[in-house]
């Protein structure tokens, strides 16, 4: 079968790497479409292919117009005309399987085009689009009206597939391929080297920052927890989509300042590989998620995880992660501070952590798993031609 897989921003690479690799070791023809590469992808085809078929103006302006509104404006009217009148050419086979939908009025005119020429297949990652953050309104205005467009849905727990299911669309459609762990690439001495060590227990917090991670709440916590004479370190790591200098002044200001460390930008897999290993403890303080891969691929370092009770967090066994109910700092210091104070609790709970990533689904299962859907996605293509 000839598969495009579609992530035009590669809003989750490793993924899409993953997958394409093991959709290529059964045989199946792969190819990846998204933007051209940068340096802190880490994408090396297995069996694979991949093509930088979107955002290829806006990338090649990146270094002159920065990452500010008119960036934006640029790279969606480039997405938008290229939705609109750019080649199929690429886009056509068997199945055409988006990851992610990143304009959804442009994505409307993309797969009005190609609705009568291949099956159509999309991994709805989240029920919620963006989850609600304000900053990307205009980019999830219309989402949840592209579902009925799709041929099969693929979503990663039940939790998004009832989600689906109360807006309206049918069981038959929704097929469940759980999210594998990922593993990142392994950290250079150099980057391990660029890290200070650290005699006291250290957070880390990862990823992209945006409002619904809840890294506010993280440093609130962090801070209760300082002023009670706790000696513990904060690393911060990831680029920031929403202002941060409040909450890090708030630190600064506190006389806590030499407990933070920050590295705030994209950062290599290599890079976080090395924060992850240098890491005791690891926080997804989520108000919203239905399925995490940054969770996942960090099941396997051992470290403690703390999380909130939102989506899939709710539904991990108590021994994998310490939860706290979404949106309350107070309970999140509560849930870090035995952690903070006994070592033998944390090396307990990094023990279960790396048994639940041992157990989970793995990437051959996935793959065939999504073969079936686009099995099934085909055969639904097929009978809405002949209609």
């Amino acid at each position: 079968m000839k598969a495009v897989m579609v992530d035009p921003s590669l809003f989750t690479g490793r993924y899409d790497d993953c997958l394409c690799g093991a959709l290529a070791g059964r045989g199946h023809d792969v190819t990846l479409l998204g933007r051209p590469l940068r340096e802190t992808d880490a994408i090396v085809p297995d069996g694979y292919h991949y093509a930088p078929r979107f955002f290829r103006v806006g990338e090649r302006l990146r270094g002159a117009l920065g990452e500010g509104r008119f960036a934006r404006a640029v790279k969606a009217v480039d997405y938008a005309v290229d939705c609109r009148v750019g080649s199929l050419a690429a886009l056509v086979g068997d199945i055409a399987h988006f990851q992610w939908l990143p304009f959804a009025m442009a994505d409307r005119w993309l797969l009005g085009r190609l609705a009568r020429r291949t099956a159509l297949v999309h991994t709805v990652h989240n029920a919620r689009p963006y989850h609600g953050d304000r900053a990307a309104i205009a980019q999830a205005r219309g989402y949840l009206t592209l579902l009925p467009l799709f041929d099969a849905l693929i979503v990663h727990g039940e939790r998004t597939a009832e989600a689906l299911l109360a807006q309206g669309i049918e069981r038959s459609r929704i097929h469940l391929v759980p999210h594998p762990p990922m593993q990142l690439a392994a950290a250079r001495p150099a980057d391990l080297a660029a890290l200070p060590a650290s005699a006291v227990p250290r957070i880390l917090f990862f990823g992209t920052i945006r409002p619904y991670k809840g890294l506010d709440l993280l440093l609130q916590a962090c801070l209760t927890l300082w002023r009670e004479g706790l000696d513990f370190e904060l690393a911060i790591v990831g680029k920031p989509f929403m202002p941060v200098e409040p909450f890090l002044g708030a630190v600064h200001g506190g006389g806590f300042g030499h407990r933070l460390i920050t590295d705030l930008a994209f950062v290599t897999e290599q890079r976080l590989d090395a924060h992850l290993r240098a890491a005791d403890i690891l926080a997804f303080p989520y108000r919203a998620i239905d399925s995490s891969g940054a969770f996942l691929s960090a099941l396997r370092y051992g470290a403690a995880m703390v999380t909130s009770d939102a989506g899939m967090f709710g539904e991990l066994p108590g021994d994998v992660t310490m939860r706290f109910p979404v949106g309350e700092a107070d309970a999140l210091a509560a849930a870090l501070r035995p952690l903070i104070q006994d070592e033998a609790l944390r090396q307990r709970n990094g023990r279960a952590a790396i048994a639940y990533g041992k157990a989970h689904h793995g990437w051959g299962e996935a793959a065939l798993l999504t073969e079936q859907a686009y099995l099934a996605a085909r055969e639904r293509a097929e009978r809405r031609w002949a209609a």
